[in-house]
């Protein structure tokens, strides 16, 4: 059993071998073996580029790239220096909200869908911006239930490091956040998940179908790589303190595989996936032609049949 985990890639391929290589494909390239030599997510930022070529805006990142001598390479914001957080503020507009803001605008969502009479279940704000968690289990109003919640949506765009999502750390300041205090969109769905549950099977099942109706998108690969390995992360925190013991090894990679998914790389202004693009030919009266076409993200639907789920984001934002 591993202990005192955090975001460092090596103790992820420590841990759970494997899970690394999940968290690190993009599902959409994958879809295009013949047009891409990899099915990973890209840099998608030239904070790396000094290291190397293999570090490029877009140039996909690989394992050896970022574990063993290189594992200390990718960090979250909080460790970044001064200087860089600039950089990255003025080149991407990367500006990271502390938790409290998470908590106060993740509140609005909670109260709005629990309505009149039903508001503040999770915490209640102060005015020093810190939260008191309420330690009663959730209550549900009349007409909806606990399995309603955990199934239903939840979108976080331009994600970054997902604070909205997963509050495993504050991402300005660093700061460690308990369990019981955690104020993202999926801890709250974990914990409705564990206060209703009691075996392990039925916690897993509902787990992940809380972590299959969670997304984020993010276009720089490294906060996005971040962002999926603290949702990873979260689930199996949250599972051990249910359960005093780890995830059962036969449910580690599925976990990793709907994070893959339901977290992906994309330019939230076109839809597309950052520097991909398919050549396509064209035949014409005057003989035939080649152009680029841009690659559009797909994400995935795990409500609908199986043969149905992937879809194009842009598609789905129209039938929303």
């Amino acid at each position: 059993m591993c202990e005192d985990i955090d975001i460092l890639e090596d103790n992820i391929e420590e841990c759970w071998p494997g899970v690394l290589d999940i968290l690190l494909i993009d599902h959409t390239r994958h879809q295009y073996p013949n047009a891409f030599p990899s099915s990973n997510i890209v840099w998608a930022t030239d904070s790396y580029a000094r290291l190397g070529d293999e570090y490029a805006a877009e140039k996909p990142i690989l394992k050896h790239l970022i574990t063993k001598e290189n594992g200390k390479i990718i960090q979250p914001r909080a460790s970044k220096t001064k200087e860089e957080q600039t950089i990255r503020t003025k080149d991407k507009a990367e500006v990271f909200t502390p938790s409290w803001i998470c908590n106060a605008q993740n509140n609005l969502i909670d109260n709005a869908w629990f309505g009149d009479g039903f508001i503040n279940q999770f915490n209640t704000e102060n005015p020093d911006n810190t939260w008191t968690s309420n330690p009663a289990p959730i209550k549900f109003p009349d007409g909806k239930t606990w399995k309603d919640y955990v199934r239903d949506t939840r979108l976080e765009i331009t994600c970054g490091e997902a604070p909205y999502l997963c509050s495993r750390y504050d991402t300005v300041s660093g700061t460690i956040i308990p369990i019981k205090e955690r104020i993202g969109l999926l801890d709250r769905k974990l914990r409705v998940v564990s206060e209703n549950t009691d075996k392990s099977g039925d916690w897993l099942e509902w787990a992940k179908t809380a972590l299959e109706n969670t997304y984020g998108y993010e276009f720089q690969g490294d906060s996005l790589l971040i962002a999926r390995e603290t949702a990873f992360l979260t689930f199996i925190e949250y599972y051990r303190e249910k359960f005093r013991c780890d995830v059962p090894p036969q449910s580690i990679n599925g976990i990793a595989y709907i994070v893959s998914w339901n977290i992906w790389q994309m330019d939230g202004l076109s839809d597309t996936v950052p520097y991909a693009s398919i050549t396509k030919q064209e035949d014409n009266l005057f003989g035939s032609t080649t152009k680029k076409e841009p690659v559009y993200a797909l994400i995935r639907d795990w409500k609908k049949p199986r043969e149905k789920q992937k879809t194009q984001f842009r598609e789905l934002k129209k039938q929303k």
